[in-house]
């Protein structure tokens, strides 16, 4: 099952700062994620002057529960910085299958 993911960032002033202490942890796991054929796609979402303020991830987890399990070590989450998530099932379309792991 596929799951899009968008994490928004905190707007305070330390935002930033968190995002950026946990951000080699966070990449380390999406890269796992990435091998293990559970991650599929994600950005940083930018505001206008091109910093970061939050993620959009596409997923691929058997179910919510997986996703929440995996949320629960997620180093944007337990670092605090998604200060607020939305998560939604979709299904990639077929144009995008190549970018599938097997």
């Amino acid at each position: 099952m596929q799951f899009m993911l968008l994490g928004f960032d905190g707007t305070d002033a330390d935002a930033q700062a968190r995002r950026m202490a946990v951000r080699a942890e966070h990449l380390a796991l999406g890269d796992k994620l990435v091998a293990e054929g559970k991650m599929l796609y994600g950005t940083a979402l930018l505001d206008d002057s091109g910093a970061m303020i939050g993620s959009m991830l596409v997923l691929e987890f058997d179910s919510r529960g997986e996703v929440d399990e995996w949320l629960a070590i997620e180093p944007y989450m337990t670092g605090d910085v998604w200060r607020r998530i939305e998560i939604r099932p979709v299904r990639v379309g077929p144009s995008f299958t190549g970018l599938r792991k097997p």
